[in-house]
Parts: structure tokens; sequence; C-alpha cells
């Protein structure tokens, strides 16, 4: 009789035992036993490989063979770090381990771990964390700033750096989503979803600033749906979308997300990482708290020649107070007409006049943006201030398919108190809609205009009697 020759095969698709099972999802992940596949799936395959080649040889005794292996006793259970290759002595000791009797769920991000080839102190394992809270002391923890994170987040948008759960960037950071927050924070190692918070405190999505992070780990199945975003600023006064960095699939990308992601949106939480020190003109957009810890920098940082980042963060709060029309890019460090006329609308919205509303910024018109106070240009309040009249017409730009701004939310409301809103079935609100151009087109015909003069875009004589 002919040795029978022992080849390695796939096993069958409705192979129901544990081996199997693992396998064949562990070969959907793409991972391999070193980044989380499991060994016994590996083992299972080699010994159904020797009992299909055995069957085949001694014509079909191979099922009979096949019921006298071993079975299992207990249902299979997730691997843990510990299920790797080195022996159990050393697991404990090995750099990003989790503690004793706290094992990781499965995760296609691989675990916690040391960066990758980097020697010296960038590559020792995480902080210790307090065992009675599992967090990260901030003392701890390098110290950096959100300019400072946002920079190293830019860095891997350059570079367009692929999307691998498996390899390293030659900073020693893996190329997943949380290895690029690793990367960002500057932490001494490779995090994932399910540790990074033990770095952060959980913040409000209202209080959310650069260089934050947007967080969804799903514990009971990692490998579903967990991600995180770095947060990089409202896209407008909205907050409806936010500017996201974040390592995706095919590479790392910055655009626009709505908040706080595609799927799983009420499931992501802000955190704020522990190590942060404060840095001026981070570019914050809420007028917040966080903002208002700036003092106004002088008059010299403002006006024709000025580049630096106060003028960044100026334009930044006239656009979340409704300055967006103003800006065709940005806002920037280069001061240009667009920041004197955000800033001069702002200052016209407080019903300052002459030298009070000359687009340059003064004590009490920093004070007022960094504060949240005041009112909004296009006449809404701030966090304190009361309704204003009409402003100045603000000019076609605003109103027009795409454009979402405090001037389209005002024109609906007068639209509406007018007794030409029928079109509405929700709103108003800040984005340019069909609805709203019907019912501009029917106050138009109301004054008794026709052909293009009543085209549903208002002019400066529909603003002025709309608000006469």
């Amino acid at each position: 009789m002919s040795v029978p020759v022992f080849e390695e095969f796939e096993p069958a698709a409705d192979c129901g035992c544990p081996g199997c099972a693992r396998q064949r999802r562990d070969l959907a992940l793409g991972l391999p036993v070193r980044a989380g596949g499991h060994p016994a799936a590996h083992g299972a395959r080699r010994a159904l490989v020797l009992v299909t080649a055995a069957g085949v040889a001694l014509g079909g005794g191979g099922a009979a063979m096949a019921t006298a292996l071993p079975q299992p006793s207990a249902p299979f259970t997730p691997f843990t770090p510990a299920d790797l290759t080195e022996p159990a002595a050393d697991t404990a000791a090995r750099p990003g381990a989790p503690e004793p009797g706290s094992p990781e769920p499965d995760t296609p991000q691989g675990g916690r771990g040391p960066l990758h080839g980097a020697p010296g102190p960038g590559g020792q394992p995480s902080p210790n964390a307090d065992p009675t809270t599992s967090q990260v002391s901030a003392a701890t923890l390098r110290k950096t700033s959100r300019t400072e994170i946002i920079n190293r987040a830019k860095l891997w948008v350059t570079a367009q750096v692929p999307y691998s759960m498996e390899k390293y960037w030659t900073d020693g950071y893996r190329q997943d989503c949380s290895g690029y927050i690793s990367m960002a924070w500057n932490l001494r190692s490779n995090e994932w979803t399910g540790s990074l918070d033990r770095f952060a405190d959980r913040v409000d999505r209202t209080e959310l600033q650069p260089g934050d992070i947007l967080l969804f780990h799903n514990p009971a199945n990692p490998t579903r749906g967990s991600h995180v975003t770095i947060f990089g600023g409202w896209t407008d006064y909205t907050h409806t979308s936010y500017v996201a960095y974040e390592q995706t699939k095919p590479r790392t990308r910055k655009q626009a997300t709505p908040m706080a992601y595609w799927e799983n949106s009420n499931r992501y939480v802000a955190y704020r990482y522990k190590g942060l020190v404060g840095s001026v003109g981070t570019g914050g957009t809420t007028g917040g708290a966080t903002s208002a810890a700036t003092p106004y920098p002088g008059i010299a940082m403002f006006g024709t020649g000025a580049n630096n980042a106060y003028v960044t963060q100026l334009g930044r709060l006239l656009v979340d107070r409704g300055g967006k029309p103003f800006y065709s890019k940005g806002p920037g460090p280069k001061w240009g007409e667009a920041d004197r006329r955000a800033t001069q609308a702002f200052q016209l919205a407080q019903g300052w006049k002459g030298k009070e509303a000359d687009g340059l910024p003064g004590p009490e018109t920093w004070k007022l943006l960094v504060t949240g106070k005041g009112r909004n240009i296009g006449g809404s309040s701030g966090s304190s201030g009361s309704s204003s009249n009409a402003t100045a017409f603000p000019g076609r730009g605003s109103f027009r398919p795409g454009q979402s701004n405090a001037y389209v939310e005002k024109l609906g409301k007068q639209l509406v108190k007018r007794g030409f809103g029928k079109h509405y079935l929700s709103g108003p609100g800040p984005r340019w809609t069909e609805a709203d151009r019907r019912n501009v087109e029917a106050f138009q015909r109301a004054q008794g205009w026709r052909g293009a003069a009543a085209d549903g875009y208002p002019g400066p004589e529909t603003w002025r009697r709309l608000f006469r």
C-alpha cells in the first residue's frame, strides 16, 4: 500500500467543531495567531488534515476516526493574551499584558503593547494603573498641547499611512485607529479601544475641543463597530458635524463627519487626554470656558500684516457665532478682509457704531466671543444676549444650495412670522432648502413681483421688506 501524502487543506465550510468555526472567523478577519488568531484553530485544522488524509488512505474510515477524536468538555471561550505562544509565567511581565484576572476580549486591533521597534523610554509599556480604578495617573503621562496633538495627527494624513491591524509605522505605532490615537497623544505604548479611556477624562460632547477623541468600544464584540476618531473642530455653528482625523481603510484621512459617526453615533463617548496642557490659539470653536481662559492678546495681534494663532482663534469663534458666510476658506492665521468683515458684523450685531464697529477686535469684542455672550451675527442671541432687530442684508451668497448659516435660519423664522412658512415640514433651520426658496418666492409674489424678481432667492429689497 502506498504511503498517504499529508497535505494541509481548508476544512469544510459546514464543519461545526469549535476549532473550524474559529478558523473560519479568523480567516475572515485576516488575523494571524500573533495578532489575535487563536492557536486552537490551527491545531484543529492540522487534526482534520490527518484524519481526512488517513480516511482517504484507508478507504473511507476517516469518519470513524473523527468520532474517536477527543471532544471538548466545555464550550469554546474567547482567547486572552495569555493564550499566545509565550509561557504563562511570562505573560504577566510582558509589556502591555492585562492584569491577572482581567482578560481582554478578542479585538482586531490587537492588545495593548509597547511601541514596535522603539528602544529606550519610547518602548516602555503603559504606565501602571490604579488597581482600584484601572485609570492612569495624569502625573505619569507625557504632557502635550492640543496644537501638538493635531500636528501629529496631520503627519499620518500627509504620509497617507495605510490601515493595518498588524503593521507598524516608522514611529513604532500600530497602523489602526487606536494606534493612531496612541501616536497623536504621544503615549508610551500602543493601546486599543478597550484601554484608551484609561488615559482620558470623559467630557460632554458640547465641550469637545481639537485634540479630544470620540470613542466607541463594543465590549460584547470589539470586532463589531469599535472605532475612535480625533476631534478636529466643528465644521459650522450648528455643531452637527466636525472635522475628524481617523485611521481607517484604506489610509489615514481628514474629513467632515456627522456627529458622532456614520454608524453607532449615539454610542460614541467624548474623552479628553489627561496629560493635556494649556496652549495659546488651539483653535477651539465653542466659545465656552476653555476659550475664555485665553486672555485678550492685544490689538497688535490683529489687523493688516498680522499672522498668528490668535487670528485663527478669532476666525473660528466668529464662524461659531454666525460668521461663516464671510469666509470662502479658512479661517487661518493670516489676517484678511474676511476677518475684518466678520468682526465688524459681530460688532454691529451688538448695536455698536462708528469706531466701536471698525472690524478690529478690542477687549470687549474678544470677551463676548470667548465667553459666548452677546448677540450672534444675524441677530440670534448668545448665552446671555437678547434678540436684536433686523441686520444688514448679508449678501446673496448666503442663500444658495449647500449653504448653512444663521442668516438662513433668521430668514426662515421671519417668513413664518409674516405668514409665509407653509412649505416648511420641519424647522426652519440653518441649512438652505427648497422649502426656504418656495417660501421666499411666495413672499416675493405677494409684493407683486414676477419673473426673475420672484425667483425665491432673497435680494436686498426682499430682505428689507421682510424685516421692516
